[in-house]
């Protein structure tokens, strides 16, 4: 939890890895995931590196799983996935993994090609035992009609005078005989196909077509297709030669079909006995295409994690170089300083399991670039430094605001959001997914909003358990209120209070109503019953919003001293710190504690009556006239009724003093950290000139001078430690300094405001919670009989889906949002620079998550 506060150290080393020890080493690395390597070959290209054959070895291994892999989908085979880790195999393994893969694919693809070549002759075996059935029916019909030639149909008639003519028609048909084809079309081809042999033929052929009942299959493409069965009738060579192009047309398939009764009963014995010779010899295929699949799924999770480990390692090996003996790789690496002794063990193992000798050499360097920034995350923490990290990445050594992030980030949502039942669903969702954590991580659902909330699991619990209490403290659930200790009103409210209806008035100065006791533990119960509920609530919500806000401003602020004191930044302490400081404590935190002293010193149920004012009967004053007075240096009203709207003795100088003090903070913050820097340059100049005075003096044989001067220091406290100021224009220092502070400034004023969204969220949460109470399901308790239970089962349904819904998922993502802009703006603003890059590891934990996300996506 160290670096969860600050980001961890970072360290720049150089490695020197013997040649064949560099690929274990490596290795080791990637699954220990502490190392970010830089490429030291930025300007060469890809493909002439070092071990671009290696890595397009791997991508041939990948190409070969994938198909692998999509012939196992494609029959439903469950692939085996034990969540072993496999190391990444040794380079000598590779050889034996491209045989592997190898054999696979080509006995697949054998296996695949004679499983569709049987296909194709069992789909051709089919659609002609389908012809020889239908035709058998065709012929039969004309057998039928020239036997009986009174039941002959006269459509056939015609159809035989078109064909044959009249001629042919009184010769008895024989010396003319009509040829034909059959074959076999796509049946949503018919209607085109009809049109066309009619058009190209001018109806001179008769098309006779049967459907086939049951689906063939394509080998091709594995579909299920339907089609129809076809003969054609035609007279002449010039019509056959016409018919059998435009079957070639439609892609429709011809058999011979022969004209014998006998000889079609023959064909059709013969094709049913070669159609279950080719059903044996096809399951036989099938089962052993089966069992190779099974045996490829049973490896095929591992097989893809050893070989993109493969090449993860040499996509790394091609960022190192190469040393002039060709025997040595040298890479520059990022690595915790915190870690170093871990990696030195990784570095270790891995030039054991490569037999190497040399041990392996790990430097520290100094380099004047930046850092990346590194945060240690756990299952728990890692989803709020992603609500961080979404805002910017943090400088390098930056205060984190992580940490403090876990608690008031669900405490301010949970302000607006304020509702003891609404929060138990929320919580209730949030630790159900934190209990079934291992079970629906292992499911890697595709879907991007399940991620998310199961991705913010703990925030969700944590809001729902604050939700809770602060549901408690506004005593809220469902709209209603929870009586634990007994309420402090009388239950005689009746003039006093003004009933009207089920409504009234609840006024504390009415002792006769109110006991004087508070409530022990947040609202009174008999508030939700007051008409003038929301006037108390408002002014209650209000000024705790502006409360809290200040509090959380100023503790940003306090952040902000952490990093100039690890930084050193003295100057940013004097110029910046302090004056924020002094202006919003003495403004706002001013406003704050009148805030407590009107509530410590004002009372509502004292003794008051229209002849005489009593001390201590004063009127409560409005902090808001107080506070605008007080900006405008104005005297506060005096008020004949209530007296002085003083607070304390003193008031009015005192407030002078801290507007005096507030205003002279603003050029403190505009003017001192430019002229601060302006006299330090100006000072290490004239240091510079005097040391070459010195030199030159050196020069000339005056050597006592220099003696003299020689401990002199140049003058750089007056410049900043860090910050980078150094190098900048003296105009953009003022105008970079004269920003930061309007925007402070402004700041503090539209981000107090700004967090006034906290009662006027909750306020939108319990008004909507008390609008669906009493518009939906109070309708269904006022129904009687037993009818009331059913309408109050549909109501409830109907109800409780809109509570969740609305209240639940609409107002919780809302009240989220407006959370995280208070975090991002007004907290963050005030220390956290965000202006940093992330540590980006190699590791093979992240690389195979990219690819499995990759793989979904697809």
């Amino acid at each position: 939890m160290g670096s969860l506060f600050r980001s961890a150290e970072m360290t720049l080393c150089q490695l020197f890895l013997q040649s064949e020890a560099a690929y274990a080493c490596v290795s080791e690395l990637g699954e220990l995931g502490l190392v970010q390597f830089r490429d030291l070959n930025p300007d060469v290209n890809a493909f002439q590196r070092k071990f671009v054959n290696e890595v397009r070895r791997c991508d041939e291994m990948e190409r070969k799983l994938r198909y692998l892999e999509k012939e196992i989908k494609r029959d439903e085979i469950p692939m085996l996935d034990t969540g072993e880790n496999p190391e990444a195999p040794q380079p000598r393994e590779m050889i034996d993994l491209e045989a592997t893969f190898e054999k696979l694919e080509n006995e697949l693809r054998e296996v695949n090609q004679n499983a569709e070549a049987l296909k194709r002759n069992y789909l051709e075996l089919t659609e002609l035992k389908q012809i020889l059935r239908k035709t058998q029916v065709f012929f039969d019909e004309a057998d039928r009609s020239a036997s009986a030639p009174q039941m002959a149909d006269p459509s056939r008639e015609e159809e035989q005078v078109t064909l044959l003519g009249e001629e042919g028609l009184r010769a008895g048909g024989q010396a003319l005989k009509l040829g034909f084809v059959a074959g076999v079309i796509l049946r949503e081809r018919i209607p085109a196909f009809e049109r066309m042999l009619w058009r190209a033929c001018r109806g001179n052929v008769f098309l006779r077509q049967a459907e086939i009942e049951t689906p063939l299959e394509d080998p091709s493409s594995g579909d299920q297709v339907y089609k129809s069965v076809f003969i054609i009738f035609f007279q002449g060579d010039q019509l056959k030669t016409r018919v059998k192009k435009i079957c070639e047309g439609f892609r429709a398939t011809l058999y011979p079909c022969p004209e014998a009764p006998a000889d079609r009963r023959e064909m059709a014995m013969g094709v049913m006995t070669r159609i279950e010779d080719l059903n044996t010899v096809l399951g036989q295929t099938q089962d052993h295409r089966h069992r190779v699949l099974v045996a490829a799924a049973k490896n095929i999770k591992n097989w893809f994690v050893k070989v993109r480990k493969i090449k993860a390692i040499y996509h790394t090996l091609n960022l190192f170089n190469l040393d002039v003996t060709q025997k040595c790789l040298i890479a520059e690496c990022w690595v915790p300083v915190l870690d170093l002794e871990n990696i030195q063990l990784a570095l270790r193992r891995g030039t054991e399991r490569s037999g190497s000798s040399v041990p392996p050499i790990l430097n520290r360097m100094d380099t004047p670039e930046d850092p990346p920034t590194y945060n240690h995350t756990n299952k728990f923490t890692s989803a709020f430094q992603a609500l961080i990290d979404a805002y910017g990445m943090a400088s390098y050594r930056e205060m984190n605001p992580t940490p403090y992030t876990i608690i008031t980030f669900p405490f301010l949502f949970a302000v607006m959001f304020g509702d003891l039942g609404h929060g138990f669903v929320m919580a209730l969702f949030g630790a159900w997914m934190v209990f079934k954590e291992k079970p629906l991580a292992a499911k890697k659902s595709d879907n991007e909003i399940w991620n998310i909330f199961f991705g913010g699991r703990y925030i969700i619990l944590l809001m729902g358990c604050f939700s809770m209490y602060t549901g408690l403290i506004y005593n809220d659930v469902f709209a209603k209120s929870l009586n634990i200790f007994g309420s402090s009103w009388r239950n005689n409210i009746n003039e006093s209070s003004k009933i009207v209806g089920t409504e009234f008035f609840l006024d504390p100065k009415t002792t006769e109503s109110y006991l004087g006791t508070p409530y022990p533990i947040g609202m009174d119960p008999v508030w939700q019953l007051a008409k003038n509920k929301i006037i108390f609530q408002n002014s209650f919500k209000m000024k705790i919003s502006i409360i809290l806000g200040i509090l959380h401003m100023l503790f940003g602020v306090l952040m902000s001293l952490f990093n100039h004191m690890y930084f050193k930044d003295k100057l940013s302490i004097i110029t910046e710190f302090i004056p924020q400081v002094i202006f919003l404590v003495f403004l706002f935190l001013y406003m704050v504690i009148l805030m407590f002293i009107k509530w410590f010193m004002y009372f509502a149920n004292v003794v008051d009556t229209d002849e005489d004012f009593q001390l201590g009967t004063r009127c409560a004053p409005s902090i808001l006239i107080t506070f605008i007075n007080m900006m405008l240096n104005q005297k506060t009203v005096y008020e004949p009724r209530c007296g002085t709207a003083n607070m304390y003795a003193g008031q009015l100088g005192f407030q002078k003093f801290l507007f005096v003090c507030a205003i002279i903070c603003v050029p403190w913050m505009l003017f001192a950290k430019p002229l601060m820097i302006m006299r330090g340059r100006k000072n290490a100049q004239m240091y510079a000139v005097s040391h070459q005075q010195m030199e030159s003096a050196t020069e000339n044989g005056d050597a006592e001078q220099p003696m003299r001067n020689s401990n002199a220091q140049p003058p750089a406290a007056q410049a900043p430690a860090h910050g980078g100021h150094h190098e900048e224009e003296m105009s953009e220092i003022f105008i970079h300094q004269g920003i930061h502070t309007i925007e402070y400034v402004l700041g503090s004023v539209s981000h107090t405001a700004s967090y006034l969204r906290l009662w006027a969220l909750s306020l939108a949460h319990a008004q909507l919670s008390e609008v669906l109470w009493n518009m939906v399901l109070s309708k269904g308790l006022t129904v009687e009989s037993w009818v009331g239970g059913i309408a109050l089962y549909v109501i409830f349904a109907f109800w409780a889906s809109l509570t969740v819904s609305i209240l639940v998922l609409m107002e919780g993502l809302s009240a989220f949002l407006h959370t995280l802009r208070l975090h991002w703006v007004e907290f963050q603003s005030k220390f956290y620079k965000g202006a940093g890059y992330g540590f980006q590891p190699f590791s093979f934990e992240i690389i195979l998550d990219a690819a499995a996300m990759a793989k979904e996506e697809v």
